[in-house]
């Protein structure tokens, strides 16, 4: 991000990793021999946050030589960590949701998620913070705290204690809570067998009797929004803001979300909120390591510039003029509409000393925001998704965050926090319209409560997050309040408020460690589109089959992995994006996970093991479709 960023991965890339020379060895073979691959054989992976490391991963397992370049010196993305002064802050995501898509990733790679991560069971899952009637008119009568503020609510990491909860705020609310669960994880269950593991090439998983089945729930689900199919079961607007919140996870408002995402709920209100020891910047650094197991070589300071090609012999059939490597493994379905013009030869690479060179690969994949690798490493005859076609699409939101040390204990606050506004559809709607909202929602970890290593002793680590337009225009942050002046009137803003809800009335005094990011940081540290914190917002228009595909219409031998592209946001959906990439790599159009190999021998590592084809999926033979 700005300058002062360090991260734990900093030192994760390859021993003289800087542009790599396309004359280099080979991958290690599962036999420990050297193998030299055809240019056809090769892939460079664009971009080392989760979905590149991910994707890289997979790829190299499958037995495809693997070159990853990283602009910055770290890898993560925006899941990255800064440590300053004792601290240690994850300067990205903080929620460890979904557990069963990381461990299926995992296994994919030979272990599992309870042998690479120290996980923690967070109880509470978090705390909300309500504004009261009267907040900031001087006092006012109400049930709980001054303002006329209600308590705060606690959300448990069980489904019964949480259904006890929301009978004691709203009479009925338990029983209501109980079928909205059910219906969210039957939602949830549909999602991953039949639509989250999809590339959408193919109609014919959506055809089977399951899903026909459910069409009668899928129709209303997705034809109503979240807003409304909560505010048809409760009436308390607590309950209803809880529940509405996980919009703002899929960088959306609860009027904009398509109801089927209630099934969110069936994560947090039933198996709770994890936690991996050592932050998310140690997740990432278990990421490098399973990436370089498996066979990838890493390249850090190394700033694609342009994506080569060369013409393809014809439009639609030019996949099958030219096979894509390893045809025999994959009829690579480009999607109907395809108008190949040509086909993918390499990347065209910057080295920290700012040499350029050229790698070769007959598959490129880019894992860098979708917006910045169409508009700026393609010329404008090869765009898949041009300038106008962002025009028409709507951003996640934009974010102001604050990272502080903070003298002394906090025990107002658990590991999170959520601080809702009362009137949040106005939150919203300023958000949207692209004004800066006052109060604005504000959501804060605190991972010292879980993790003593990221604080001094004595001192609590903060992260606070405060919705904003996705604008860069906003500003750049900075060190001890000196970044520009807007970001830095936010940042005062939120913890005013966060000292005010939850009575800590000398927080502002008690903080030896205090840097901002804004939106300018986003848009230019990370190429993110119009410095969004998330990537395009999961309304009905850019969610499932809507949303942009991964693989690109003009260029053969180009795919997309992300946030930006199916399945959409969010650490977990960026583990499934690069399975998608994969599966579609190999031809395979099914709709669900791919089957998980056998567990590794106890001391062997990804790079020991055959390719996973002969551990799980069964490749096909030479000439077979």
């Amino acid at each position: 991000m700005s300058a002062g960023h360090r991260s734990r991965t900093t030192a994760a890339h390859d021993a003289g990793a800087g542009v790599p020379h396309p004359e280099g060895e080979g991958r290690v073979r599962p036999d420990g021999e050297k193998a030299s691959r055809p240019d056809s054989e090769r892939v460079v992976v664009i971009g080392g946050g989760i979905a590149g490391l991910a994707s890289a991963a997979l790829l190299a397992r499958d037995g495809y030589t693997v070159d990853l370049v990283e602009a910055r010196e770290s890898f993560g993305g925006r899941a990255g960590s800064w440590e300053h002064e004792g601290f240690r802050f994850d300067t990205g995501p903080s929620w460890y949701l979904m557990p069963d898509v990381f461990d299926h990733f995992f296994r994919l790679l030979g272990t599992t998620a309870e042998a690479e991560l120290d996980l923690q069971q967070l109880d509470p899952a978090y705390r909300v913070f309500f504004e009261g009637e009267g907040e900031g008119e001087g006092g006012g009568e109400g049930e709980g705290n001054e303002g006329g503020r209600p308590e705060p609510l606690d959300i448990a990491a069980d489904r019964d204690t949480n259904i006890a909860r929301f009978e004691a705020v709203q009479p009925g609310a338990g029983r209501a809570l109980a079928r909205y669960l059910d219906s969210a994880q039957r939602t949830y269950d549909m999602a991953i067998e039949r639509f989250l593991y999809t590339s959408f090439s193919s109609i014919r998983p959506f055809l089977s009797r399951d899903v026909a089945g459910q069409a009668h729930r899928l129709g209303p689900l997705l034809l109503q929004s979240l807003e409304r199919f909560v505010a048809r079961r409760f009436t308390d607007p607590r309950i209803r803001q809880v529940l509405g919140y996980p919009a703002v996870f899929l960088g959306s408002s609860p009027d904009r979300t398509p109801g089927m995402y209630h099934l969110m709920s069936a994560l947090d209100l039933t198996g709770g909120v994890l936690y991996p020891q050592g932050g998310f910047g140690h997740l990432m650094d278990v990421m490098v390591r399973l990436a370089r197991e498996s066979g990838v070589r890493l390249h850090a300071g190394t700033a694609a510039t342009a994506i080569l090609t060369e013409p393809a012999l014809r439009d639609l059939s030019a996949h099958q003029a030219h096979p894509a490597p390893r045809d025999h493994r994959a009829r690579r379905s480009g999607g109907r509409g395809r108008r190949l013009r040509a086909r993918a030869t390499g990347v065209r690479v910057r080295g920290r000393d700012g040499e350029e060179r050229e790698l070769p690969a007959g598959v490129v994949v880019s894992a860098a925001d979708l917006h910045h690798t169409e508009t700026t490493l393609l010329p404008r005859s090869l765009q898949t998704f041009p300038e106008q076609w962002w025009r028409q699409r709507t951003s996640g939101p934009g974010g102001v965050l604050v990272m502080l040390g903070v003298r002394g204990p906090l025990p107002e606050m658990p590991h999170h926090s959520l601080f809702f506004t009362r009137d949040w559809t106005a939150n919203f709607s300023a958000i949207a319209a692209g004004t800066v909202p006052e109060p604005a929602s504000v959501y804060v970890c605190k991972p010292s409560a879980t993790d003593p290593g990221v604080a001094p002793e004595g001192h609590e680590n903060l992260f606070v997050l405060v919705p904003m337009p996705a604008d860069p225009d906003l500003g750049r942050g900075g060190l001890d309040g000196n970044g520009d002046p807007v970001i830095e009137s936010i940042a005062d803003a939120a913890l005013e408020q966060v000292a005010r809800w939850a009575g800590i009335p000398d927080l502002a005094e008690r903080i030896v460690v205090r840097r901002t990011v804004g939106p300018t940081d986003f848009a230019e540290d990370l190429g993110a589109w119009r410095g969004g914190i998330l990537g395009p917002a999961h309304t009905l228009a850019q969610s499932a089959f809507f949303r942009a595909g991964n693989v690109s219409r003009r260029v053969e031998g180009l795919y997309y992995a992300g946030s930006s592209t199916i399945p959409g946001i969010g650490l977990p959906m960026c583990l499934i994006s690069a399975e998608i990439l994969l599966k579609r790599l190999r031809g395979d159009h099914s709709a669900a996970p791919l089957p998980e190999p056998e567990l590794r021998p106890s001391g062997m590592r990804p790079s020991q093991l055959p390719p996973f084809g002969l551990l799980g999926t069964p490749l096909p033979t030479p000439g077979q479709p």
